[in-house]
């Protein structure tokens, strides 16, 4: 269990902070690919329909602040 908690931490991780090739490659993972992702969070007793509905969450508040740093410019 606490390998595929770390596989899924690794992910985030990489999503928010890595280079943009492994971000495109983390997102992907996390909001499009439904099998591997559902097997990865069952085995790790995550819920995968609750992490996406938080990580979408973070998603749309990441948009909206590069908006509005955008039209600070």
């Amino acid at each position: 269990m606490r390998l595929w908690r770390a596989v899924i931490a690794s992910t985030v991780d990489e999503w928010v902070h890595g280079p943009m090739t492994k971000k495109r490659e983390a997102e992907q993972y996390l909001f499009d690919d439904d099998h591997d992702y559902r097997t990865v969070c069952s085995s790790a007793g995550i819920d995968p329909e609750n992490l996406r509905t938080r990580l979408m969450k973070i998603r749309a508040r990441q948009s909206a602040e590069t908006l509005a740093a955008a039209s600070r410019n």
